[in-house]
Formats: structure tokens, C-alpha cells, sequence
């Protein structure tokens, strides 16, 4: 069973900077690509950036320069270095992954950015 825990949400003032973490359960880490997605009040849930198994990576045009998505398959675990933060960038952010042909999400975090 693949499961995806999030962590590293929460409350910061525009051009702050938050780190998300993602931790994947299961052997499958190294070999799958990873992505953060997030989804603000009555908006549709979008791609921010994705993550591939040999280290290759694409972003949402609305964060490129601003945000980082790493891996570190020793700990099974993805994050989003999310740097000058706008107001625009609230959200509750999800890990994904597929793995067998299905997605798995995580259970998603908040980010609340406001002065």
C-alpha cells in the first residue's frame, strides 16, 4: 500500500519561505516520479512542480525562480523549497504519485500566505 504523508504547512508573510516534506511509504520511491500539486478555494487542483526518478524537473510557470522540488530517495522523501512567497501561492498543497497505474495523494497541508 502506497501511502504519502505531507508536513510543513502553515502561516507566512508574503516573500517568506516555507519547506514542504513529502514522505513516501513503500520501495517504489526511487524509481517513481513525484509531484506537488495544490488547490486554493474554488479553483481546480493544479500541477506546481514534478519531480522524475533520475533527478529531472518541471514547474508551474506561476513559481518557476521561486520554487524547488527536491528528492532524497535514502529517505524517501520529496520536498518543495518554496521561496518569495505571494498571496496568490495559498493553497492546500498535495504530494502525488503513481505507481501501478493508480494515483496515490497525500492527505495535503495548508498554506496560508497573508500579511
Amino acid at each position: 500500500q502506497v501511502q504519502l504523508v505531507e508536513s510543513g504547512g502553515g502561516l507566512v508573510q508574503p516573500g517568506g519561505s516555507l519547506r514542504l516534506s513529502c514522505v513516501a511509504s513503500g520501495s517504489f520511491f526511487s524509481i517513481t516520479a513525484m509531484g506537488w500539486y495544490r488547490q486554493a478555494p474554488g479553483k481546480q487542483r493544479e500541477l506546481v512542480a514534478r519531480i522524475f526518478s533520475g533527478g529531472d524537473t518541471n514547474y508551474a510557470d506561476s513559481v518557476k525562480g521561486r520554487f524547488t522540488i527536491s528528492r532524497d530517495n535514502a529517505k524517501n522523501t520529496v520536498y518543495l523549497q518554496m521561496n518569495s512567497l505571494k498571496l496568490e501561492d495559498t493553497a492546500v498543497y498535495y504530494c502525488k504519485t503513481n505507481w501501478g497505474g493508480r494515483n496515490y495523494w497525500g492527505q495535503g497541508t495548508q498554506v496560508t500566505v497573508s500579511s
